[in-house]
């Protein structure tokens, strides 16, 4: 952005407006334009000054701040970042969050909270940064940010990449679709997975998910969609007619097991500043299935999946990448298509439409 990304803090604890306001306000492309201890003094101060992002507590007085949220998304969709210690208590009011609109959660404690937002300052900052860039409007609802600062590995340190990509593998009926998302990711999957029907080869995900978060999501994709949907364990079976999550806080790969695919589920260090990370998992794919695979990477900031998809299509996978029109980050697609690995780009309206067509061809 060619300005300052104006930010709005709404809060009911005055150490974390203080805090966080002096930590955006070190950051010379972010201005802080106020703080409200609560929605209904948020909204006043709004009226007259809109924020290009709101960082939102939950739990506050007189309004809620899930409640809040949902207010802003229907009247005039803005970046929120979640900076809420309920999140902590449990995934289901972060999913609730995502599901309302929010691009990104920040977990805080209910101790040491001034030590741990001193700490995280520039979590806090990369948040509102990425949340300025992204496209509320277009979809409701982002991914859960991993916050951990780490360097940027590669998959290289999970699983090495393949001397001779193309090398004929082994012969199986088998089929399978992986999937890799991340800001913006948790509605996009379920726009996808809501549209296939049951007998879609096996799909396997990695959405850009910490611990805790990964179960329920899976929980509630199940109970919209015709497939099964579950979060994955060490030796699921890819099968027809069942989506398989990563784990947050582990990677996920995909093994064969003579003539079927297996999943195996892995601790590690974080790949592209992620686990799950995307390439890992799209590498062990290219790795096992090849032309049996189809790859898919949709919207997402950073580019973790990127390699990975041109490793897929260069193994003989079909490969497609959500457009920008419908991306809430394009980021991820970005680079696949910089890359070459994208075969084909698609709108998310269109995606299920692609997997279909890889079904029956």
């Amino acid at each position: 952005m060619s300005r300052k990304i104006r930010v709005l803090v709404v809060d009911d604890s005055a150490v974390v407006r203080q805090v966080v306001t002096q930590t955006l306000s070190s950051d010379p492309g972010i201005e802080v334009i106020g703080a409200a201890l609560d929605p209904v003094f948020a909204l006043e101060k709004m009226k007259t000054n809109w924020p290009d992002v709101i960082v939102l507590d939950l739990e506050m007085p007189r309004m809620d701040g899930l409640t809040f949220l949902r207010r802003i998304m229907a009247e005039r969709p803005t970046p929120v970042v979640i900076c809420s210690s309920l999140a902590e208590k449990g995934a289901q009011v972060a999913l609730d969050a995502l599901a309302a609109g929010a691009v990104s959660i920040i977990t805080k404690p209910k101790v040491g909270l001034k030590s741990f937002l001193d700490n995280a300052s520039n979590d806090i900052i990369q948040a509102v940064k990425a949340a300025a860039h992204s496209r509320p409007n277009r979809r409701a609802s982002a991914a859960v940010a991993n916050l951990s600062p780490s360097p940027s590995l590669s998959a290289d340190v999970i699983l090495p990449a393949a001397h001779n990509a193309s090398a004929p593998l082994g012969r199986t009926t088998d089929r399978l679709v992986a999937i890799g998302t991340s800001t913006g990711g948790t509605q996009a999957l379920e726009a996808v997975l809501t549209a296939l029907p049951v007998d879609t080869p096996g799909v396997v995900v990695v959405q850009h998910m910490p611990e805790k978060f990964t179960a329920m999501f899976a929980q509630r994709l199940n109970s919209l969609c015709k497939i099964e949907v579950r979060e994955a364990r060490s030796g699921d079976r890819v099968l027809p007619g069942l989506a398989l999550i990563a784990p947050g806080g582990k990677h996920m790969m995909v093994k064969r097991n003579g003539a079927q695919y297996v999943v195996d589920v892995v601790d590690g260090p974080l790949v592209n500043r992620h686990k799950p990370s995307v390439d890992v998992l799209f590498r062990s794919v290219a790795k096992c299935a090849g032309h049996n695979a189809l790859g898919i990477i949709m919207t997402g900031m950073g580019d973790d999946g990127a390699r990975g998809l041109k490793e897929m299509r260069d193994a003989g996978a079909h490969t497609l990448a959500e457009d920008e029109s419908t991306c809430v980050v394009f980021g991820m697609p970005k680079e696949a298509i910089r890359l070459g690995g994208a075969a084909e780009v698609l709108p998310l309206t269109r995606m299920a439409e692609g997997i279909g067509r890889f079904t029956r061809s």
